[in-house]
């Protein structure tokens, strides 16, 4: 590999090679967290290892994504076909694979800071090699490690006759790692940083565009365009719902929005969808299900229930599609500028992006331009629009055509000419969104492809530490602009667990088990306290299984916290909205107790009395009494019957036949969790004799249509069962 770079590769192969012979046998290997993986590299370095013991290989990354694989003989006859058609062309991890059979040999290890929830329970190398580390840490951690080789998948494209590459799905951590990488070289550190060209990604925007000699090398060869991995949509819940819809009334208009993955940032998005679209029907069930008269002042103080007139931005680490889907129906559409004076101007309402003589004088009085303008203040007024195109500047003069105009503001007469001749009509390099990375559907990765460059250049992809926190990282994103950027802050994510202290669960197990990680939550929840008007809301489920086995996600206290309770805000389960930022702990108690699950309400009480930590003669209020499952599925139905609450509003990748298999072995198995003495009536299936008629395509699908031996029979007689149950057949 030559010192010039970069150097261009056609075979991953030979890539390898010579980073091996730059750095040397030990390879500390890091890639960005899930989409930008350059999967065929990092195979090919791992097996170089395998096949080398000599070679010591670290992987340091997160998110190591995995095609969906079911549990049981039904999950993965349901799962087969779909997986098939949805990842064909997908090239998976090898590290992956040999993970899950424990086949990674000694000269190995993965390093992760951040799983799929769930994925590594028991799993001993993951667990044992976690990393706890704060997002915006992971590239200082990953230094800290050794990392001496890094790389992504990258796209280009030719802009003004240069050859440009976006980072796309994750500038996030390498915009920051790449310069401290660039610094231990200089010291003596031998380092590689690789690109690998997928023109399958979107070509996106902000800091993610860098030139190629950024890296050392770039692979690039039509072979290496695969498909992306596309995560499938997950069905929204009733629960799912009733906890967006909650949410949703705490956004404030002309505000900012933060949000994660999953089925529960999906109704928070669907929440203010139907607020901004279908205001009438949306107040009617806030109003019907008794949300506005067990919340209305806290509502009424911190967020909204009309339609958005302002609308609100997005700066979020994840750019997930639900954000798409609020562009398109009006609610995200607040606009920022990546100017604090520009911003500030903005939000005291004396500018807007129409581009008047007073948009001049607001920013000379704000400091923003000299009086006399310098090569600075004109390339800044060219860059946001407030000059107009084709302008030319020698120092003193400004050329319009054939018209010269003195820079001197100081004179009346020479503001008025450049008022006449130079000003622009519009603000330019507004920004709709800030985003740290992103992963979704493939239905995602094409509204961003189909997307206009000028619709595309408005999401700004850049680094975690500009995102995630609001300390300034460089003086391009000042801690006062992200303050100005990130007005009314409703910074929104999922936890596990929440204790009456206001302590939040969100990434492992009082066992020491890793169920993910921490993330950017701990980022965010502590940015939230930062910003002068900023909120966090923490969504958590009340309840965790079903029936016998149902248990509370409200507790009296765990052993192990994610978020301590000093850093307590909101908590909203499907039975409401807790608020519990500077209250007393028998406050805090008693408000989540309000939104705890009443099977659980009057045990949780008695730990508290017992303790001492409510008054001895508290009792919870008759208005909270009634938070069952069935009590919010009676108050949805009716709205469901008008067409709202889908299980997949955004689209999905099931088919229509497989959403009802999927829909009936869900049933079937929360049924077979209860244990047999539950589902006796399960044994009714076994006295099937005959297939009717209507589950035929749906065992064709299963492939158990025609069952070959004792156990396929079994299942298919309760798949018919099943159907029958959810009156499909």
């Amino acid at each position: 590999m030559e010192d010039k770079r970069p150097v261009y590769y056609q075979d991953v192969e030979k890539c390898v090679d010579d980073v091996i012979q730059k750095v040397g046998k030990k390879v500390v290997f890091g890639m960005p967290l899930g989409l930008g993986k350059p999967n065929q590299f990092a195979n090919a370095l791992y097996q170089r290892a395998k096949e080398d013991p000599s070679i010591q290989l670290i992987i340091c990354t997160a998110l190591s994504l995995e095609k969906p694989k079911g549990a049981s003989d039904l999950e993965k006859k349901f799962l087969g076909p779909f997986v098939e058609r949805l990842f064909d062309g997908y090239v998976e991890l090898d590290y992956m694979k040999d993970l899950r059979q424990k086949a990674i040999p000694d000269n190995i290890e993965l390093r992760e800071f951040y799983a799929k929830a769930g994925a590594y329970i028991n799993v001993d190398h993951a667990q044992q090699n976690y990393i706890s580390s704060n997002y915006t840490h992971a590239w200082r951690d990953s230094i800290d490690n050794g990392v001496n080789v890094v790389a992504q998948i990258v796209c280009k494209k030719e802009i003004e006759g240069e050859t440009l590459y976006s980072m796309s799905c994750n500038p996030e951590v390498s915009l920051d790692i790449t310069p401290a990488l660039r610094e231990l070289e200089k010291k003596g550190r031998k380092i590689a940083i690789i690109a690998m060209v997928n023109q399958n990604l979107p070509f996106m925007y902000g800091d993610a565009v860098v030139k190629g000699d950024e890296f050392d090398a770039i692979v690039d060869a039509p072979e290496y365009t695969t498909r992306l991995f596309g995560a499938p949509k997950m069905s929204i819940t009733t629960p799912d719902y009733m906890i967006g819809l909650h949410a949703s009334t705490l956004i404030k208009d002309g505000g900012t929005l933060q949000i994660g993955i999953g089925s529960l940032g999906d109704a928070l998005c669907y929440g203010l969808q139907m607020r901004h679209e279908h205001n009438a029907e949306y107040k009617k069930f806030l109003n019907d299900t008794g949300i506005m008269d067990k919340f209305a002042g806290v509502i009424d103080r911190v967020g909204g229930i009309d339609a958005f007139d302002e609308g609100i931005t997005g700066s979020t680490e994840m750019l997930v599609d639900g954000y798409l889907h609020l562009i398109n129906s009006g609610v995200v559409k607040r606009k920022t500028y990546n100017n604090v004076h520009i911003q500030k101007l903005l939000n005291e309402k004396k500018i807007n992006d129409t581009v008047t003589p007073k948009t001049l004088e607001y920013l000379l009085e704000e400091g923003a331009i000299n009086q006399v303008l310098t090569a600075k203040d004109f390339d800044f007024l060219c860059e946001f629009g407030i000059f107009k195109e084709g302008l030319t500047f020698d120092g003193t003069t400004i050329k319009a055509g054939e018209t010269e105009v003195s820079a001197d503001l100081r004179d009346p007469r020479n503001t008025g000419e450049v008022i006449t001749h130079c000003l622009g009509s519009k603000l330019k390099n507004d920004i709709l969104i800030h985003g740290g990375f992103f992963l979704g559907p493939e239905g995602f990765y094409k509204m961003l492809n189909d997307m206009s460059e000028e619709e595309r250049k408005k999401i700004f992809m850049t680094s975690v530490l500009n995102v995630n926190q609001l300390y300034g990282n460089n003086p391009y994103y000042s801690e006062e602009l992200k303050v100005q950027q990130r007005r009314y802050g409703r910074f929104v994510n999922a936890c596990l667990m929440v204790t009456l202290a206001g302590a939040v669960v969100s990434d492992g197990l009082e066992n020491g088990q890793v169920v993910s990680g921490v993330g950017g939550q701990y980022n965010f929840v502590s940015q939230a306290h930062a910003l002068p008007d900023g909120r966090s809301i923490l969504m958590c489920k009340g309840i965790r299984g079903t029936g016998k086995s149902a248990a509370s996600n409200i507790v009296f206290n765990y052993g192990h916290i994610t978020i301590p309770r000093h850093l307590r805000d909101f908590i909203i389960t499907e039975y409401g909205i807790a608020d519990l930022r500077g209250k007393m702990d028998k406050e805090v108690i008693a408000q989540l107790l309000n939104i705890t699950d009443s099977r659980f309400q009057e045990d949780l009480l008695e730990q508290a009395k017992n303790a001492r930590k409510i008054p001895a003669d508290y009792t919870i209020p008759e208005q909270f009494k009634n938070n069952y499952p069935q009590r919010l599925e009676d108050e949805i139905a009716p709205f469901k019957e008008k067409g709202f609450f889908e299980p997949f509003p955004f689209g999905t990748d099931f088919t229509d036949e497989e959403l009802v298999i999927g829909k009936s072995l869900k049933w079937l198995k929360a049924q077979m969790a209860e244990g047999l003495s539950k589902v006796s009536s399960l044994g009714k299936a076994m006295t099937i004799r005959s297939v009717p008629e209507g589950a035929k395509p749906y065992l064709e699908r299963l492939q158990l249509d025609k069952p070959g031996s004792a156990k396929e029979k079994m299942m298919q007689k309760l798949v018919i069962y099943a159907l029958s149950a959810q009156g499909s057949i």
